[in-house]
């Protein structure tokens, strides 16, 4: 099998993939509202680096962060419905994470 070159505009390139700690928790945070997707066969996708994609009434739907996710959301009543509980969990989460003063990092 033959190796393909990717190039830009001319030149060789290489493609690496981002497994910073940002971009990791950044697609992490996406889990939920990915599950509740997948539970109805709307064939989500994390896309590089930290989107969320998915079929929606015969389009694919992409948004960066799930603030735009939201402003959709409420547009879309039977999407709401498919998103609730992932969105209710994510927003205790992030309470939790803001506001316990017990929590610190340690190493190992």
């Amino acid at each position: 099998e033959k190796k393909k070159r990717i190039t830009y505009k001319g030149a060789p390139i290489r493609l690496s993939a981002d497994f910073s700690t940002e971009t990791l928790q950044a697609r992490r945070e996406w889990s939920d509202i990915f599950k509740a997707l997948k539970d109805k066969n709307l064939q989500p996708r994390i896309l590089y680096p930290a989107r969320i994609s998915f079929r929606y009434e015969g389009e694919i739907k992409s948004f960066p962060h799930k603030q735009k996710l939201r402003e959709f959301v409420t547009k879309s009543p039977p999407l709401q419905e498919i998103l609730k509980k992932a969105l209710i969990l994510e927003k205790r989460k992030k309470r939790e994470r803001g506001h316990n003063p017990q929590t610190r990092e340690t190493d190992g």
